[in-house]
Formats: structure tokens, sequence, C-alpha cells
């Protein structure tokens, strides 16, 4: 299992988005950077470019704190609210995480460590769409 030390610091993160209910292609260009928060937490932030289409390109944040225990990592939203949780170690599902009446999904997947992946399926009567985020050094 990978333990928080690895994660920390800067990584180049490419995601792919294939939005069926709006059946357009999205990409994402930037960085997430994991810095300490403690013994045992990590604070995600990731910032960088988005576009879907032909619009325009917009600035696009997102920030979680991820605590490692015992049993793996819990990935919280900013506010302390929870996410999802998973082990990081090979080719593993996370927790499943309700959004209203939404469904997100996510397999991440550590075998080509250090880069690694997240795919998130996402399913619902107001969502519907694949994100694939690849993170490398």
């Amino acid at each position: 299992m990978l333990d928080r030390t690895g994660f920390l610091g800067l990584w180049q993160l490419h995601r792919d988005i294939e939005d069926r209910y709006g059946a357009q292609h999205g990409t994402f260009h930037g960085t997430a950077r994991f810095s300490e928060d403690g013994a045992d937490d990590l604070r995600y932030f990731e910032e960088g470019q988005i576009r879907f289409g032909a619009g325009p390109t917009l600035m696009a944040t997102r920030r979680y704190r991820w605590h490692f225990g015992a049993t793996g990592v819990d990935v919280r939203f900013e506010d302390g609210s929870a996410f999802h949780s998973f082990i990081p170690m090979g080719q593993v599902d996370g927790t499943e995480h309700p959004c209203g009446d939404d469904h997100y999904a996510v397999q991440y997947d550590f075998r080509s460590w250090p880069d690694w992946t997240a795919v998130w399926q996402v399913s619902g009567p107001c969502k519907d769409y694949t994100s694939r985020s690849a993170y490398t050094r």
C-alpha cells in the first residue's frame, strides 16, 4: 500500500471527459498539488484550464482533504464532508458516492506508479459522463 509521502508535491494532471448527457468532449490540463496537513492528512489542490467542445477555455480548481488511515484513504470535500474512500494499491475501486439522484463510482490504478489514474463513472438524471484523470510527475 502506498503511503502519504509518495503523493506529496506537484503532479501534472490531464483529464478527458466524455459527457454523454451534453454530447460533448472536454479536456482539463493543469496541476495537482498534495501538501502536508497534520500527521495523517494531505490537502489536495488542483488548478488548470478546462474546455468542452468548441466552447471557451475556463480556469478550474478543486480542493479535497485526504486522510491516510490504517485501512486506506478517506477523501473529504474541503468543508470536511465525506466523499469516498479507497486503498492506494494496484487497481482498486473506491467506495461509491451518491450526490442527490446522481451516482459517482471511481476506479484508481496505481500499477504504473508513480504514474497513476482515476476514472470516474457518473450517472443519473442530471449527469452522464466518464472522467479519466492521469497524474504524472
